[in-house]
């Protein structure tokens, strides 16, 4: 393996982290937007305007299984070239699309070539680093990553202030070419050529097979996605939440900012103790934690036909989102750390399942959040449950596997 354990740079930390935050900038600074949007293109429907956000999850997972094998096979960086040609057409879709399927399609598309910025850093760090020592460098790329969504909505505002939506997608695409003028000029490759496969039509069906072997792999791919799923009913329904539920259409950027403060601390804080007390340790103890709080909101909230104080509602997501930094990147270490030798195919099939597990959950929950909240808390209970007895099952297989 090429791995090093060299303490990374300053500088590649937070390259890779503005790789994985063109898709966070492409999905949280159309948040505000969203409602405008539906009225150029004649959509008037709140949750049938959510789908602005959710599909481009969609494009994500699916670019994914093509991205991700040809990363294996010509290197990292021609691919994330390609993905930011695709981005580039996407967009011009999306600015010159008549209606609200022509948008659809514009952002599955967008998600396709966003997919490369997101597989090619995990499977950039999986080439230089393995084990907690990864899962510290994912933290503190998260962390930096978490930036964007703080800033992103009132950013999205701000140019609506002065502007109109269409700004918003002609700054992403300058942005865009910035970070990848920086990934070009000071990135080198990481896939040394004796770990180059061929590019063939069943390299997808061959990586799979080498990923089922792994039973972590798989079972904490399944947990990403039910977590993901769960907070991509947030992420969805931010917009709606805060701005027709509670008329806080001033304040919610401010919000949301808040609450991704919350993710943000808790990545951080998980990069500093992560080598301390192990990735599967601290993600076990904040799955707990995240069951805990949305269990309690469901049973505190459920005989209420109306929706808490904002402040309460906010200090539970404060809560939950407080866990999520300690799951999110300590999940995806987990998944990727048996399959460095395949990282390309193994972080496009690990993401790609998990969206594909993500997004119908968060489509059917998401119906429900229309005029209270607590099925959002349903949603993420349900969620983590699951996850937990995942979880659990199997270290209890690890363990009767050692007793044997």
């Amino acid at each position: 393996m090429q791995n090093t354990q060299d303490k990374p740079s300053f500088e590649f930390v937070a390259l890779m982290a503005a790789l994985m935050s063109i898709v966070a900038l492409s999905i949280d600074t159309l948040l505000p937007a969203i409602s405008h949007i539906g009225e150029s293109i004649n959509s008037q429907d709140a949750t049938d305007n959510q789908m602005l956000v959710t599909m481009i999850f969609l494009g994500l997972g699916v670019g994914q299984l093509f991205f991700g094998p040809l990363s294996d096979s010509i290197g990292r960086k021609p691919v994330v070239y390609l993905g930011i040609l695709v981005f580039v057409v996407a967009s011009i879709i999306c600015l010159a699309a008549p209606n609200l399927e022509w948008m659809i399609a514009g952002r599955i598309l967008q998600g396709i070539g966003l997919s490369t910025a997101r597989t090619i850093s995990i499977s950039i760090i999986r080439d230089m680093y393995k084990g907690d020592l990864m899962a510290k460098v994912m933290s503190f790329v998260t962390a930096f990553f978490i930036l964007v969504p703080v800033v992103a909505p009132a950013f999205g505002k701000l140019i609506l202030d002065v502007a109109n939506w269409q700004a918003i997608f002609y700054i992403q695409l300058v942005l865009t070419a910035m970070v990848g003028l920086w990934f070009w000029r000071r990135q080198p490759e990481t896939l040394h050529p004796e770990y180059k496969i061929p590019f063939t039509s069943h390299l997808f069906m061959d990586g799979l097979k080498e990923l089922l072997r792994f039973k972590e792999t798989v079972a904490y791919t399944i947990v990403s996605g039910l977590v993901t799923g769960s907070f991509l009913v947030y992420l969805s329904a931010s917009q709606h939440i805060f701005e027709d539920q509670y008329g806080l259409k001033e304040a919610f950027p401010y919000i949301f900012a808040g609450l991704a403060i919350s993710i943000g601390l808790s990545t951080l804080l998980n990069g500093t103790l992560v080598l301390r007390f192990g990735m599967r340790r601290l993600s076990t103890m904040a799955l707990v934690g995240f069951c805990s709080v949305a269990l309690l909101y469901v049973l505190l909230f459920w005989p209420s036909p109306t929706n808490p104080n904002v402040f309460v509602l906010v200090t539970f997501l404060s809560l939950q989102f407080f866990c999520l930094g300690f799951m999110w990147g300590n999940f995806r270490s987990i998944a990727m750390e048996p399959i460095g030798h395949i990282a390309g195919i193994g972080a496009a099939i690990n993401g790609f399942f998990s969206t594909v597990i993500a997004i119908p959950i968060a489509s059917l929950i998401g119906k429900y959040v229309d005029e209270r909240v607590l099925p959002l808390f349903l949603g993420l209970a349900i969620c983590g449950l699951l996850s937990l007895v995942i979880v659990f099952i199997l270290r209890k297989s690890k363990k009767m596997a050692v007793v044997r």
